[in-house]
This record gives structure tokens, sequence and C-alpha cells, in this order.
């Protein structure tokens, strides 16, 4: 059914590419919705809602403040890494609401990737006046 290689390397399940990319598409057109409806200004924590919203609401599966948990010297820390959103088990989303994205913000987000074993995320900053300056696509 599905056409491509499917992203098994690294045991990240078996969602194709195809897959993700529509899962990405739907995400995406998702966040605009939101932006489009709420404007920029308000806490991240609205926009995740909403997003979280959003999402369940186009049949996706979505968790929000997901644990994962961070292992260094083969010790399991106490406090977990929180994922504000998690879609399809696949695709990580960290929202934003910041005047402007960092670096540091892509940085994080790959150490994200690497620590829940995801290669797809998405930083949706909501505080922009377009969208699409906000939105930054990163892959492992």
């Amino acid at each position: 059914r599905h056409e491509g290689r499917e992203d098994t390397k690294r045991g990240y399940g078996e969602t194709t590419s195809e897959e993700l990319e529509r899962l990405a598409a739907e995400l995406v057109d998702a966040g605009l919705t939101v932006h489009r409806a709420l404007g920029p200004g308000l806490l991240e924590s609205v926009y995740e809602e909403c997003l979280f919203y959003e999402l369940t609401k186009r049949g996706l599966r979505v968790r929000r403040q997901v644990p994962v948990p961070i292992v260094y010297d083969g010790r399991t820390l106490r406090t977990p890494l929180k994922l504000d959103l998690l879609v399809e088990e696949a695709i990580i989303v960290d929202t934003k609401s910041v005047e402007q994205l960092i670096p540091l913000f892509k940085c994080q987000l790959k150490s994200y990737l690497k620590l829940a074993g995801k290669r797809l995320g998405f930083i949706m900053n909501f505080n922009v006046e377009l969208f699409k300056d906000g939105l930054r696509r990163v892959i492992l």
C-alpha cells in the first residue's frame, strides 16, 4: 500500500516515510489553524492545549506532556524529560510562544528526538505574525 522505504533504521517502528510526511503536513495545517484562530501573544500552554485539541479533532492520536526517561551512565534520572506533544507516537512537537527562535531550541529538539528514539520533530512558535516564520522542522 505504501511506497518508499520504511523508516526502520534505528528502531523507529513501522511508519513509512510517506506516512510521516502525511502526518507532518496534517500537523503543520493544524498549527496554522490554531495560529489563525488565536494569533500571537498568548501563553505557550494555551497553544499547546489548542493544538492538542485540533489534532485529536482530526482523528490523530496525540499525547501531552509525555515523560521520557533520561538515562545517564546506566542510571535513570529521577526527573524525566517532558515532550509537549507526541503525535501518532512518531512526531515530537515543541510548542513555543517567544519573541524569536534561537539556535538552542533546535539543539534541544534534537536531544529530545534522540532520547525519545524518534526521527522527526517540529518547533512551533506561535508568537509570530506569520505562522511559517515560527515553524522549524528537525530531522535526526
